[in-house]
């Protein structure tokens, strides 16, 4: 057996079976860790450097920023190696400190998430009063409950999901260590874990979601009750980036851990997986930067394309 008593380590299958599908898997990922470094990177940048940009909307998309940076860097580097060469083994330590950090800052996007509709609600349907609702302190408030409800939910789920006797051939059929494949490995009584997974999806991934889309409903019956098209032009705008992150966001997670338990379908989930891991965060900050006007500005200055005076920026 291996357990916390006998930190043997592990074997990452990921995509083992087809060598030819790692090396081309190996290009894409380390392109969209690449896309990933530079593109958050940036945002977090200009959103310290513009007064322009130090509003409600741009402090939670340099935290989203931050976040998915953190995410990647916690699981790609030893995707590569895994993707790379015939090693696939990460050691007990590793797959622990994977497992602590990937369970916090997913469960950190779902709040997050949640937050940044919030504020689309706020700033659709009480324009007049956006600037007294979200202000600074109540910012950084909402972005520090993200982060410690996350820190909680991990090390409350962290430790059971390694103290169980792992079956010998210490094989994880994923490409790295989370939850639901470190429960496949157990050769115990996993039915305390499950439940536990289960009511920690309800309360940190469906609810969330339930908020976000309550939100979206009450920004819907605003909008319709407008009668102009320049008012839906601008709500759309407003909420259109957030809406397709979340969208994204979603429907990896819920591809991943609503996948029917066969083969087929664990094959599938992890490209999925992959993209949830890899794909959104390289996505997130081009969904945000390609219709949003400030930041392209922002960028063509910091670039030295742009002269504005800076007595211009902070005036506006």
């Amino acid at each position: 057996m291996v357990n916390q008593s006998s930190p043997m380590g592990f074997l990452l299958l990921g995509f083992s079976e087809n060598p030819a599908l790692e090396r081309t898997l190996f290009v894409v990922v380390f392109t969209s860790y690449l896309l990933t470094l530079v593109d958050n990177t940036l945002i977090i940048l200009l959103s310290v450097l513009y007064p322009r940009l130090h509003s409600p909307m741009y402090f939670f998309l340099s935290d989203l920023s931050f976040l998915d940076l953190c995410f990647t860097t916690s699981c790609v580097p030893q995707m590569l190696v895994n993707l790379w060469g015939p090693k696939k083994t990460i050691s007990f330590l590793g797959c622990s400190v994977q497992l602590f950090i990937f369970l916090s800052l997913g469960t950190t996007e779902c709040i997050l998430l949640t937050v940044m509709a919030f504020d689309r609600y706020v700033a659709v349907c009480q324009p007049l009063h956006y600037a007294t609702i979200i202000h600074p302190r109540l910012c950084w408030q909402l972005a520090s409950v993200a982060w410690v409800m996350s820190l909680v939910q991990s090390i409350v789920q962290t430790p059971p999901t390694l103290h169980f006797p792992f079956c010998p051939h210490q094989q994880i059929d994923d490409f790295l260590c989370e939850v639901s494949s470190l429960i496949q490995l157990s050769c115990g009584d996993t039915s305390y874990n499950e439940i536990q997974l289960a009511v920690s999806s309800v309360i940190f991934v469906v609810a969330p979601l339930s908020l976000i889309l309550a939100s979206y409903g009450a920004i819907a019956q605003a909008v319709l009750r407008i009668n102009s098209a320049t008012a839906w032009r601008k709500a759309f705008g407003t909420c259109s980036s957030h809406l397709t992150v979340v969208t994204l966001f979603y429907s990896s997670v819920i591809a991943v851990y609503l996948q029917p338990k066969n083969p087929y379908a664990q094959g599938r989930g992890k490209f999925f997986g992959l993209f949830y891991a890899v794909g959104t965060p390289s996505l997130n900050p081009l969904v945000y930067t390609l219709r949003n006007k400030e930041i392209k500005r922002a960028l063509r200055r910091l670039l030295g394309k742009e002269r504005d005076s800076r007595e211009s920026w902070r005036a506006a």
